[in-house]
């Protein structure tokens, strides 16, 4: 009898053990399901943070990094004032990276077509209200924020495996319609490659290079080429015969293949034949740089 005591006993208590693992388990997961949702909602309300609109009242501000150094440091859409311009205009401001960039382009999904003419690019166009649309500030809108002062450039890729790089040019100017919004740039750093420069090899430069390049879009060619690239190409950009940086390409997704490279390209990284996922092109002046970029 007492031994069969101790083998219900020891069975009780194996079954016990198996019961508690299960709860434990049970309740392990129901730990997992509700961080996973409270990361998601933290993910919503960030996203609804970075798209929204922050309205500073009658104060005006020359670009983002004024707003930054006033205290507003939250990334959204903030209304500007160039002091060459008549009127605000509305631009989305990150204040991630150091904070104060005025950010002019974005590629992000592929729902904005890049493939427009002179006066879309000239005025602007896109998704000037979620926090990831896709944009593009206008060819005006830049002229007027460069010339107010000494600009640096970031831009900041990512593929579709993942992987960040960023390219990060000094003295950034962009100049106005007359001159066919002429780019001028200074000198890269970065870990995407020189892109604009074309300064990744010497033999290629006088082809690949986007210094000093003016403007191009389908129904307006001014670049170098016998054809015109930005038809080739399917979007406005600095084109010289026709590029090694083409970020208003068309939004293929990764390696593809076409008639011509108009893809997403940023060539030293992914070459000509590989459309990247994101792209993001932002400004602040030279004097605010942090440490960390």
């Amino acid at each position: 009898l007492m031994c069969l005591y101790f083998i219900c006993m020891l069975n009780e208590i194996q079954r016990l053990r198996v019961e508690l693992k299960s709860l434990e388990l049970r309740q392990t997961k129901q730990q997992q399901l509700i961080q996973r949702l409270m990361n998601h909602n933290q993910m919503d309300e960030h996203s609804l943070k970075a798209g929204s609109f922050y309205d500073m009242g009658d104060n005006q501000y020359m670009d983002c990094a004024q707003i930054f150094k006033n205290g507003s440091t939250l990334s959204g859409f903030y209304m500007i004032k160039p002091l060459l311009n008549l009127t605000r205009i509305r631009v989305y401001c990150d204040m991630t990276e150091g904070g104060g960039w005025t950010v002019f382009q974005r590629r992000s999904d592929g729902s904005q077509s890049f493939d427009r003419d002179w006066n879309d690019y000239k005025i602007g166009f896109g998704d000037m209200k979620s926090a990831n649309g896709e944009f593009w500030l206008g060819n005006d809108n830049l002229h007027y924020l460069t010339s107010q002062d000494d600009y640096t450039l970031r831009i900041n890729l990512e593929d579709f495996e993942g992987s960040h790089r960023f390219a990060v040019y000094k003295t950034f100017k962009v100049d106005n319609e007359q001159n066919h919004y002429q780019l001028q740039f200074g000198v890269y750093t970065g870990n995407a490659g020189d892109a604009l420069s074309g300064s990744y090899h010497p033999e290629v430069q006088w082809w690949a290079s986007h210094q000093a390049g003016k403007f191009s879009t389908r129904d307006r060619d001014n670049d170098r080429y016998d054809r015109s690239c930005a038809q080739e190409d399917k979007g406005g950009w600095w084109l010289n015969r026709c590029h090694s940086a083409n970020l208003n390409g068309f939004y293929h997704r990764g390696p593809y293949s076409a008639v011509t490279d108009d893809g997403i390209v940023w060539y030293p990284w992914h070459g000509w034949w590989y459309s990247l996922k994101s792209v993001q092109m932002k400004i602040r002046p030279a004097s605010f740089e942090p440490n960390d970029v």
